[in-house]
């Protein structure tokens, strides 16, 4: 399993943890999700944020 896999299940379990019903809850789950999967996807070095800090890799 990769970290992206492993981040979006996190986020995702997180969300479910946090709320518990209605349309509120589905965007909760909806953001840690999101975010869960940006986490897996930086750690497996699949997302550049450097492009938003302004600096080169070079």
């Amino acid at each position: 399993m990769s970290m992206t896999q492993i981040g979006l299940l996190t986020g995702l379990v997180l969300g479910l943890a946090g709320a518990f019903g209605g349309f509120g809850a589905f965007v909760f789950v909806l953001v840690f999700g999101g975010l869960g999967l940006l986490v897996g996807r930086y750690l497996d070095g699949k997302l550049d944020l450097s492009q938003f800090s302004g600096r080169d890799r070079s």
